[in-house]
């Protein structure tokens, strides 16, 4: 009975990344975002790979996202929809140790993260 108890617990997934390790309980939604210590060099790169396989619409002119319009910002949300796109899986938010996964929702105003 006591392993039937065990097993009802919430699983816990240990994603790891280059030097941090974040624990999330199974299931709990997750963001990619870019790193605040990334250059501009990468982040760009980031956008366009990003954009490069999923619609990045979002970030025109006029979109809920597109301010504020800064490298950081455009980045996130990017990076964002190619993780989500991919299916949540913590390689598709590395971007050469250049993002990070979170828990908490990074949407801000209108600009609702998927």
């Amino acid at each position: 009975m006591a392993n039937k108890a065990a097993l009802t617990l919430p699983l816990l997934l240990l994603l790891s990344f280059t030097s941090e390790t974040l624990l999330l309980v199974h299931g709990q939604k997750t963001w990619c975002v870019a790193k605040p210590s990334s250059d501009q060099a990468t982040l760009l790169a980031n956008i366009n790979y990003a954009c490069s396989q999923v619609d990045c619409r979002i970030l025109q002119k006029g979109c809920p996202c597109s301010l504020p319009d800064s490298l950081i910002n455009h980045a996130s949300i990017a990076m964002n929809l190619y993780y989500q796109s991919k299916g949540r899986n913590h390689w598709n938010c590395d971007f050469r140790n250049s993002a990070l996964v979170v828990v908490t929702d990074p949407s801000y105003g209108n600009c609702i993260y998927a």
